[in-house]
């Protein structure tokens, strides 16, 4: 198992790209300041002893170590000992809906995105619970199996978006089933939680969450979006709204919770519905009902001890330094019959 004790520090990686435009503007500015003493060519025969190669070698020498010192700060670690504990929690698995109708904007900045935020929120506050996801258009599929890994619930949740799934569709029914064949096991308090504007269904899903029920495992919905319908935002491949999207008659189509069946669904699954909107997601109240089940023991995996890794990253970024530092801007005189940085 690896993972950064300090991921947060991880962001100031970002500052390389701003410094290497800063670099870039530099030489840009410098050159065009000696170009005012004279013609370029002049110039350059008047300083022979300076490297622009030099210089550019120094400053990307300089970045890499900066690289190796955030990584470095950030202290990777790798799990060392594997040990099997005794949890009490609840498995919960998460439906979410990946069908086109979820980009409507109705809910900011749109129904999958808030939807994805809040589950966000909801593995932040999960103890010692399981979660797994499921996401389902015209057919469903498992994103990650029930686990305690919360980092990697969220790394799998950032993965997701409209085109995971290449059937449209709202197979809500499908995606309770594959919830309930997603528990391993039958004696723990289990909760199906799905996320969906409702639309198109295309089975018996009261069905289904009433399978489940006698299965004792309890299914709540969520309804992401409101009732009085928007369109459909469409985009190209670089990301730009079109337009919205149209059926075959070229009518722009209306996309509208179906506030009704997801109550039925609820209401089968013997859980609770919640609508969604701009203020609140939903999850929080679920998760509320969700956290008064009776909490079960299960074994669990877990790694209770991480080598640090940060002084290996440490010791290469000074050595790079180093090196930059042992390189200047001036040719030598032993060098300047060596063209290696021209």
């Amino acid at each position: 198992m690896f993972r950064f004790e300090h991921t947060e520090i991880l962001y100031t990686l970002l500052l390389i790209p701003v410094l290497a435009i800063l670099f870039v503007w530099m030489l840009y500015w410098k050159k065009s300041a000696l170009k005012r003493f004279g013609e370029w060519e002049i110039i350059q025969r008047l300083v022979p002893s300076i490297s622009k190669s030099r210089l550019i070698l120094k400053f990307i020498i300089l970045m890499i170590g900066y690289a190796f010192l955030v990584i470095g700060i950030a202290n990777p670690q790798i799990g060392s000992k594997l040990i099997e504990g005794e949890r009490k929690g609840i498995d919960i698995i998460v439906a979410l809906d990946v069908s086109n109708s979820m980009l409507a904007e109705d809910i900011k900045p749109n129904r999958l995105e808030r939807a994805k935020q809040a589950i966000s929120k909801l593995i932040d506050k999960l103890g010692n619970d399981r979660i797994g996801i499921i996401v389902f258009a015209g057919n469903a599929y498992v994103q990650l199996p029930i686990t305690t890994d919360y980092s990697a619930a969220k790394m799998f949740l950032t993965t997701i978006n409209t085109k995971i799934v290449p059937t449209q569709g709202t197979a809500i029914g499908e995606a309770i089933e594959m919830g309930v064949k997603s528990f391993d096991d039958e004696t723990h308090s289990r909760a199906v939680i799905v996320i969906t504007d409702g639309e198109n269904h295309e089975d018996d899903a009261i069905e289904a969450a009433k399978d489940a029920s006698d299965k004792g495992i309890i299914v709540y919905t969520i309804g992401m979006g409101l009732t009085d319908g928007v369109p459909i935002p469409e985009y190209n491949k670089y990301g730009r709204q079109t337009g919205y999207k149209k059926d075959r008659q070229g009518s722009t189509i209306v996309t509208k919770l179906n506030e009704s069946m997801l109550q039925q669904i609820a209401s089968a699954g013997k859980g609770a519905y919640v609508r969604a909107n701009n203020t609140r997601s939903g999850l929080k109240k679920v998760f509320e009902e969700i956290n008064k089940l009776e909490k079960t023991e299960f074994e669990s995996k877990m790694f209770s001890d991480y080598e640090d890794r940060f002084q290996y990253f440490i010791a290469i970024s000074l050595i790079l330094l180093i090196i930059e530092l042992l390189i200047f801007e001036r040719k030598s005189k032993w060098l300047s019959k060596v063209n290696l940085f021209k």
